[in-house]
C-alpha cells in the first residue's frame, strides 16, 4: 500500500502559443496506463490541467518519439504545437544537445529547430484536400474545406458562410464546432474544426474546436497549417501566412506550393514556453477523482 500511495512523477507544463500540455520523459516507461493518465492529469479542476499529454519515448529512427494523448484519453494525431513544445523540452532537459533535431510521431519523422523564443517545425506533406464541401448543421448550410495536415481539419471561412456571422470573436465556436466535428461526413474519426476570418492579405484569425479535447483551444498548430494551405488554395494567400489564434499570439506558416494539391517544405513557427515544472503524486489524484465520482 505504501508503494501504491506514492507514485511520484516529474512533469513539465508547457504552452505552445496557448495550447497547453503536460510533458513527461517516458524513456523508462514510468507512466502507467497512458489514456487514463491523460484523462486524469488533464482535468482542469482535479488534475494539472491541459489540452493533452506528451510522452517523450525512445525511437530507433530519430532522436526521440513523441506520443500525444488528448485530454479525453484518446490517442491523438500529430500535434503541431505539441511538437514544438516537446522539441524545447528535449533540449532543456539535455535529452538532445543540438538545436536542430528529429523526432518520430505516428508514422512520420519530423524535423524541428530551436530559434530564440520560437520553434520551427517542418510538417508532414498535407493530403486529402477536399475543397468546397457542404453539410447541414443546426439549420445552416455550411460550406467548408478539408485537408489532413497530420490531423484531419475542417476549415470554415466566415465570408463564405454569412449565416454564421461575420465576426469570429462573436461566433459560438463550441456549439458549431461540436456539431461539425460530430457530423457523419467526418465519421468515424471526426475532425478538428477551425473558423476563420481574414484580416489581411496573408493574415487570418482562426479559432479551433479540437476533437479529443472536445472544446475550443487557445491555439491549434495543425489547424493553423490547414488554414494557411486552404487560404492559399481558395483565397490566393501567399507564404508566409500569419495565423492569429485565440490566445492573441501569432503562428507563422511557410510553404512552397508546387501545383494543385502538391506542397513541400511546409513549416510551422511560433512560441513554445515552459510554464512550470513539478512532481505529482499520481495515485493521490486518481483517488481524489474516484472519491468524488
Amino acid at each position: 500500500m505504501a508503494e501504491q500511495a506514492s507514485r511520484l512523477l516529474e512533469f513539465t507544463k508547457m504552452s505552445g502559443a496557448g495550447n497547453d500540455f503536460v510533458i513527461l520523459d517516458n524513456r523508462k516507461r514510468i507512466v502507467p496506463d497512458a489514456p487514463e493518465f491523460a484523462r486524469t492529469v488533464c482535468d482542469r479542476r482535479f488534475g494539472i490541467g491541459a489540452d493533452g499529454v506528451l510522452l517523450l519515448e525512445p525511437s530507433s529512427n530519430a532522436d526521440f518519439m513523441m506520443k500525444y494523448y488528448n485530454a479525453d484519453g484518446s490517442y491523438g494525431g500529430m500535434c503541431g504545437n505539441g511538437g514544438r513544445c516537446i522539441t524545447r523540452f528535449a533540449y532543456a532537459e539535455h535529452i538532445v544537445s543540438k538545436r536542430e533535431m528529429m523526432f518520430e510521431a505516428l508514422d512520420h519523422v519530423y524535423k524541428a529547430a530551436l530559434l530564440d523564443n520560437d520553434v520551427r517545425l517542418w510538417m508532414k506533406t498535407p493530403s486529402d484536400f477536399r475543397l468546397r464541401q457542404t453539410v447541414e448543421i443546426l439549420g445552416n448550410r455550411v460550406l467548408f474545406h478539408f485537408v489532413n495536415t497530420g490531423s484531419p481539419h475542417c476549415i470554415v471561412f466566415l465570408d463564405e458562410n454569412r449565416d454564421l456571422g461575420s465576426n469570429v470573436d462573436e461566433l459560438k465556436v463550441g456549439l458549431f464546432g461540436r456539431e461539425l466535428r460530430q457530423d457523419k461526413y467526418f465519421s468515424p474519426e471526426g475532425a478538428n474544426v477551425t473558423f476563420v476570418e481574414r484580416r489581411g492579405a496573408n493574415l487570418f484569425y482562426a479559432r479551433t474546436y479540437e476533437r479529443g479535447v472536445e472544446a475550443e483551444t487557445l491555439a491549434c498548430g495543425t489547424g493553423s497549417v490547414a488554414t494557411a494551405l486552404i487560404a492559399n488554395r481558395v483565397k490566393d494567400a501567399g507564404s508566409p501566412t500569419q495565423i492569429l489564434v485565440k490566445s492573441g499570439e501569432q503562428l507563422t506558416v511557410e510553404f512552397v506550393h508546387v501545383k494543385d494539391d502538391i506542397y513541400r517544405d511546409v513549416s510551422l513557427m511560433g512560441s513554445a514556453h515552459i510554464s512550470f515544472k513539478g512532481v505529482l503524486n499520481y495515485n493521490d489524484i486518481t483517488h481524489s477523482i474516484s472519491d468524488i465520482s
